[in-house]
């Protein structure tokens, strides 16, 4: 059962975002693709999620000099299926890759093996049990849940994570409007997914963007 509040919310990000005149749209994934996709990938779309996508898909335009993504719109209808893998697991192999690299541990995960491969196995099967983040825009995510909404959008790089928008509809303002204005007091996002709000950072949101944070240089 799909929440009225959660398609409310999803549509009226597809028109904060439409409102911008940045991206043409194409329709949006019918119940047939939904199902097609969740049942692909093993996840369920959140409520609100699920109805920007069904309000219209939007299009990517040719990406700019270095950056990160070609595609940062998921392209669930007739994209590139490894493109798309590498989004959904984009947030766990972030993870691994602390793991493996930075030292990083969760303390929730018990006493970290001195063997490494040993340690990647434990935070494997650790991540296995995590809830799963699907892709919004390029490393934006909102955790998956039929009958969920209201999620606030994360942005995901390794174990750095912050708060991009108290939901998708605030999210589609502050990413993309460019007369976004700085956040007041009331603006105090609450993350509701276990594990993945552990890692957050603290933040600052300014009229330019995010200060304080992973993503306040080295355009992330």
């Amino acid at each position: 059962m799909i929440s009225n509040e959660g398609v409310r919310l999803g549509a009226e990000a597809a028109r904060r975002l439409a409102r911008t005149g940045l991206y043409e749209f194409e329709p949006g994934l019918t119940d047939p693709e939904f199902t097609r996709i969740e049942r692909e990938y093993g996840f369920e779309f959140a409520d609100d999620h699920r109805a920007f996508l069904a309000a219209g898909l939007p299009v990517n335009v040719p990406p700019e000099d270095g950056q990160t993504w070609s595609r940062p719109w998921p392209e669930w209808r007739g994209g590139d299926l490894d493109s798309l893998r590498r989004q959904l697991d984009w947030p766990v192999e972030g993870v691994l890759l602390g793991v493996e690299h930075n030292g990083f541990w969760y303390e929730g995960w018990g006493e970290r093996p001195a063997d490494g491969t040993a340690a990647l196995a434990t935070a494997r099967h650790h991540l296995a049990e995590a809830p799963v983040l699907v892709p919004v825009y390029a490393h934006r995510y909102l955790p998956a849940g039929r009958g969920s909404f209201g999620h606030p959008v994360l942005s995901m790089w390794q174990t750095d994570i912050i708060y991009y928008g108290l939901d998708l509809a605030d999210y589609m303002h502050r990413e993309f409007d460019e007369t976004r204005s700085e956040a007041d007091d009331g603006w105090s996002p609450r993350a509701t997914a276990p594990f993945w709000r552990d890692l957050l950072q603290p933040f600052l949101f300014q009229a330019d963007g995010f200060a304080n944070s992973p993503w306040s240089e080295g355009g992330k």
